[in-house]
């Protein structure tokens, strides 16, 4: 008998939710009665989510949220996986869909940057006036990113506004490109910039999961891998002969792309690692922690 095929979706959608903390706790048990694995986040200003399952789960659960008005019109990017790419479902209820914490509330239907098309955006990257800004943590970026894109020195969303006033001041009268995971974070960003006195602000529609499914531009300018919030860590992006790999070995320093989580559970750091020392010092992101982790198992 053939294994059922598993399925990744990625999705958001900024809409008024009314009564956020009841629809919550509904959406919690409709997933787990349905298997479905995930992390979902809902507030009163929307949903972002993403979540695994097979493909008659993910079916149902496509058609059922897009048979309520409130998403209709919501787009999913679907990944083709092996099997569940969470181990629990969480669905929780917050004040933002994304943490900002920004003075001034921001709608992204009412303000937010141009969006580009795939296409688009490939042309655009080979444009000499542009400035091209990662809108992820610094350890997205770090993994893989679009080729001469400005690193965030951010480990968190919230430190966007600062990080924008200290370090793009100068190319305010310059096109911006922002681009991030799946779109909902450059939502924000963008709606930031234009706040902040930019004038020319643009964000990459659908993120960098759609950017890599396009069959004209296949990934193209996007060296190394993307992070990914689930147990796969990080996804092919360019499916040309011209992919690079960008990562460094947290031990070593030579190219390397594979992600780990530390093997001692009080750590779990999540580091770049090569083949040569992922064996070497077997899934530990220091000999302290591999002493840490023996000594806890042994007593």
């Amino acid at each position: 008998m053939n294994q059922p095929q598993y399925r990744v979706l990625l999705f958001y959608k900024f809409v008024t939710i009314p009564d956020a903390e009841s629809f919550t706790a509904e959406h919690l048990a409709y997933c787990k009665n349905n298997g479905l694995k995930g992390r979902i986040l809902i507030a009163d200003e929307g949903i972002n989510g993403t979540l695994s399952g097979t493909v008659e789960q993910t079916d149902r659960y496509m058609a059922d949220m897009r048979a309520n008005p409130l998403f209709s019109d919501i787009v999913f990017k679907i990944d083709e996986t092996e099997g569940h790419a969470f181990k629990k479902m969480f669905v929780r209820y917050k004040k933002e869909l994304v943490t900002l914490r920004y003075e001034k509330p921001l709608d992204p239907n009412q303000l937010s940057g141009k969006r580009l098309s795939p296409k688009e955006w490939h042309e655009y990257l080979q444009r000499d006036d542009v400035i091209v800004v990662d809108g992820r943590n610094d350890y997205e970026y770090d993994l893989g990113h679009f080729r001469g894109a400005i690193r965030p020195t951010v480990e968190t969303f919230k430190e966007f506004p600062e990080w924008v006033r200290d370090n793009l001041a100068e190319f305010k009268n310059k096109p911006v490109l922002t681009y991030c995971t799946g779109g909902i974070r450059c939502e924000k960003l963008t709606g930031v910039l234009l706040n902040e006195g930019f004038t020319d602000v643009y964000q990459l529609e659908g993120g960098i999961v759609t950017y890599g499914k396009d069959e004209e531009v296949k990934g193209r300018l996007f060296d190394g891998k993307c992070y990914v919030f689930d147990e796969r860590i990080s996804v092919p992006i360019n499916r040309t002969e011209e992919h690079v790999v960008v990562g460094k070995c947290y031990h070593c320093g030579e190219p390397a792309e594979r992600y780990i989580n530390c093997k001692d559970d009080t750590c779990h750091r999540q580091h770049i690692v090569c083949d040569d020392c992922a064996e070497e010092h077997r899934g530990y992101c220091s000999p302290a922690c591999e002493e840490h982790e023996l000594a806890r198992t042994s007593g």
